[in-house]
């Protein structure tokens, strides 16, 4: 029975953790790799943590009332985990357990000192390491202090950081369980610690050394700077070598102390280069074993190195899996589409079968592999051309890869697949009636698509998707749309390059597409007013919505007609929704919840237009937009025709103005097709799910968002699912949640996140890309997500990133700070349509600004300054 509390390592692997804590499993694994050296030891298992707590009833009320605080909540969580831990050490190691511990003692060394170390269920773990959270304990000699260490140690589960990391993480403090690892201490030269990976470019070519002196807490606890060795392919090709004053040292009596280091060997390194990649052979064998890179703690001892732990490093963004060991080249999708939050699996996989080209998946975000363009020098130009109106830091980042020697290599022009020159696309005229064609052809093609899929289910259902996803992509290919698409953007660059040159006036094309017809997204702005415009009259009803603001009560249009007012509140909201309800934040992924489903979604912004506008200012708004595109129209057609040649120049300009305005709308409609599109196969797949609950296959329909679109097929056509997979894939994407995805991956691992370069901007401004002309001032308001806005007119709108359904707050704001963004993407449209100074790819603004500071945005020349 004994056994059942206590093991020794050589008994354990790293699939053990529910037995042995994420150390003691990794620990046990080690101990298997050929060559790799673990100090000998024993585990005292999760079962006799189990058996302690159950000896204490008195805690299950205690970790119940814990698993309800706030993380927040500091003081309280600080006084009930203090309570917990005097509770677990003062019960003590039962007489049994405590008895095979001794006996396991008296087989390695009675009197020999010992490591006493946490070994958490819920740590090491590839998705939260747990690093530091629990405690460990050095050279403790004698059973006696060893029992009492152990106590220690089932204890500092509870510490406070422990209990808030796993509150932070969504962990529940009652499924983690407590292991303890005792190992003959190893008295050591050198310590420190080896990632098998670069653990701040992600290159997993190159392993990184930190090493020092003596014990590896001096290192851990910032005594001392540590060595930094950097090796590539067996070489050290970077080294670093600190003045090492200080160290910790083993005390003869137990317990250790910190000494002071002969000022002759302070400046030696550590370790050798032989010793180095010796070090780091030994660190390749054990990531191979354990499929990751690894975060492993190393000692150097007279016989040589032993490793005394190995994590999974989780700050990794993940790589994009390839069927080949050549580079590869990936830029982030999420990037060009202002969504940079992980998808689910039915997202991604949904997205990557109906867009253009391939798309490759990692941590819940996808990439295009761009390495085939690169290599070619005309299909680079091109690129690199696109990316940097598009993302100037995607272009630094690109041509970082460019620069280095043999990573891209360089191919003949003319690469199959390569894109289309510029300019390669038939001649499109100048008419509207284009885009009313192109528009109607989206109206026919979605309105087929909603009578058909009606009667489809079943694995019948899944068939005519793949064909409806064949009609997806042929309105999206259509040549006349993408010429549409062309001939606004480039009207757009013609007339900022030209008045530039011939007026010296940054972004004039800014002000002459305010209010241009045919853009569905800024129309969805405005008409969230008119729908304000009917709300406010009615005192009950603005009361009754200010109640729902920030509750998950998706039945209050149904409770509207009772209210003075009501009726005509719920038929403008309906009637908004019939148009504009297939969207919401981060609408690429299918499975986020759209403005049908969760009309309490609107609540906040339809709030906003209550208290800050007064009656018809939709109208008004563009009305006036429209009369300053005129005015400025014509004030740049006087202008030109002073110059030399200036007739001519003005009938360009004319002719170039007529032509933005006509197409520039339709940016903006493609992607409302998608969503509308995408809005009718999350209903029908949402039906198939409920028809899998009734039949007991799923326990709920959302399960469905975590498998794949094919793998939802074949779920409907055996009706089984893996329930441990669905599991597995929920955990992953709460993991993903915690990764920044990088602009640029390469296929070793790095992320680029490229530089803006500029020396043109003042001390502490933070720079951006100008995506819409002008300079205003005002107070920030940081928001995360667009249910928490609370705007007043004048505030400064600063956030992660902006898609379509931002757009009803832009009406109310008076500038627009982003930390993702292009010159074309849709917030950068939707700023512009709306006259709002805006800069965008601000690196880490809403860190940078704090909510309610003053701050000014140069929406002309591209920074943000933060004012005293």
């Amino acid at each position: 029975m004994t056994g059942q509390y206590v093991r020794g390592l050589e008994e354990i692997d790293e699939s053990q953790i529910a037995v042995a804590g994420g150390k003691g499993a990794h620990l046990g694994g080690l101990s298997r790799i050929g060559g790799v050296r673990v100090p000998t030891g024993f585990c005292v298992t999760t079962d006799a943590f189990r058996r302690v707590v159950a000896d204490a009833p008195s805690l299950a009320d205690r970790l119940d009332e814990l698993s309800r605080l706030d993380p927040d909540d500091r003081e309280t969580i600080r006084t009930l985990s203090a309570e917990i831990r005097r509770a677990v050490e003062g019960i003590g190691v039962p007489d049994e357990i405590a008895a095979a511990i001794t006996r396991k003692l008296g087989r390695l060394g009675e009197h020999a000192a010992y490591a006493v170390r946490s070994s958490a269920t819920a740590e090491d773990l590839p998705t939260a390491s747990f690093a530091g959270q629990q405690d460990t304990y050095l050279n403790v000699m004698g059973p006696t202090a060893v029992l009492r260490h152990i106590s220690r140690c089932w204890a500092s589960l509870f510490t406070e950081r422990a209990v808030i990391y796993r509150v932070r993480n969504g962990i529940d403090h009652r499924t983690v369980h407590m292991a303890v690892v005792v190992q003959r201490m190893v008295l050591p030269y050198a310590s420190g610690i080896l990632f098998t990976a670069d653990p701040v470019t992600g290159n997993r070519k190159v392993a990184t050394v930190d090493a020092g002196f003596g014990l590896g807490e001096a290192l851990v606890s910032g005594l001392v700077n540590p060595d930094v060795f950097r090796v590539r392919d067996g070489e050290v090709v970077a080294k670093e070598i600190a003045a090492k004053e200080r160290a910790v040292q083993a005390l003869r009596s137990g317990g250790t102390q910190e000494v002071a280091i002969d000022p002759r060997r302070q400046g030696q390194p550590a370790l050798t280069d032989a010793q180095v990649v010796e070090l780091v052979r030994l660190g390749r064998r054990i990531e191979a074993h354990f499929g990751r890179p690894q975060d492993i703690e190393w000692c150097l001892a007279d016989d040589g190195f032993q490793i005394v732990q190995s994590r999974p490093i989780t700050t990794l963004f993940p790589i994009p899996e390839t069927e080949d060991q050549d580079p590869h080249v990936y830029v982030s999708v999420g990037h060009g589409q202002m969504m940079t939050d992980p998808m689910k699996p039915l997202g991604f996989s949904m997205w990557q079968l109906t867009a253009m080209v391939a798309m490759h998946e990692a941590g819940g975000r996808l990439f295009v592999d761009v390495t085939q363009r690169l290599a070619s020098p005309a299909s680079r130009a091109a690129l690199l051309d696109a990316m940097g109106k598009s993302d100037p830091l995607i272009r630094d980042a690109l041509e970082t890869v460019i620069e280095r020697d043999g990573f891209v290599r360089s191919l003949p022009d003319a690469v199959p697949g390569g894109p289309a020159a510029r300019g390669a696309a038939a001649p499109i005229e100048t008419d509207p009636a284009v885009v009313t064609e192109l528009i109607e052809r989206s109206q026919e093609s979605v309105a087929a698509l909603e009578r058909d899929i009606r009667t489809k289910s079943g694995p019948a259902l899944f068939d005519f998707l793949l064909e409806a996803f064949v009609e997806h992509k042929r309105v999206l290919s259509d040549p006349l749309s993408f010429r549409a698409l062309m001939a606004g953007m480039d009207a757009t660059e013609w007339l900022n390059d030209r008045l530039r040159e011939w007026l010296g006036e940054k972004n004039a094309a800014d002000t002459l597409t305010l209010s241009a017809p045919d853009n569905v997204t800024s129309e969805m702005g405005l008409a969230l007013l008119d729908v304000a415009d009917v709300i406010r009259p009615y005192p009950e009803v603005v009361a009754f919505l200010q109640g729902v603001e920030g509750v998950e009560d998706e039945d209050f249009l149904d409770e509207l007609p009772k209210l003075s007012g009501g009726a005509e509140a719920r038929d403008a909201i309906e009637a908004y929704l019939d148009r504009y309800g297939m969207r919401c934040v981060g609408e690429i992924d299918i499975t986020r919840p759209r403005w049908r489903e969760r009309p309490t979604l609107l609540v906040p912004a339809l709030l906003d237009n209550v208290r800050n506008f007064e009656p018809g200012a939709a109208g008004r708004r563009f009305e006036e937009g429209r009369q300053r595109a005129r005015k400025k129209e014509q004030e740049v057609l006087a202008r030109l025709r002073a110059l030399p040649d200036g007739e001519q120049k003005a009938a360009e300009a004319k002719r170039m103005i007529d032509r933005v305005r006509t197409f520039i709308g339709y940016r903006e409609y493609p992607k409302y097709d998608i969503v509308s599109r995408y809005f009718l196969y999350k209903q029908a797949l949402l039906r198939e799910a409920e028809r899998l609950v009734r039949t007991g296959v799923l326990p709920v329909p959302e399960d469905i968002f975590y498998l794949t679109f094919q793998e939802l097929g074949d779920v409907v056509r055996s009706h089984h699912v893996d329930e441990r997979l669905v599991q597995e894939r929920k955990d992953a994407f709460r993991a993903h949640h915690a990764l920044m995805p990088p602009r640029v991956l390469t296929s070793d691992g790095e992320a680029l996140t490229g530089a803006y370069r500029r020396d043109d901007v003042p001390t502490g401004a933070l720079v951006g890309l100008a995506v819409s002309a002008g300079t205003v001032e005002g107070r920030a308001r940081v928001v995360l997500d667009m249910a928490d806005a609370d705007l007043e007119a004048g505030d400064i709108l600063v956030t992660a990133f902006t898609d379509p359904s931002w757009s009803p707050l832009f009406v109310g704001i008076a500038g627009l700070v982003t930390e993702v963004g292009g010159l074309m993407t849709h917030g950068a449209v939707i700023a512009r349509e709306y006259g709002l100074p805006a800069v965008v790819g601000v690196e880490q603004a809403t860190r940078l600004i704090r909510d309610g500071q003053r701050i000014r945005v140069h929406g002309t020349e591209g920074y943000v300054e933060i004012l005293p």
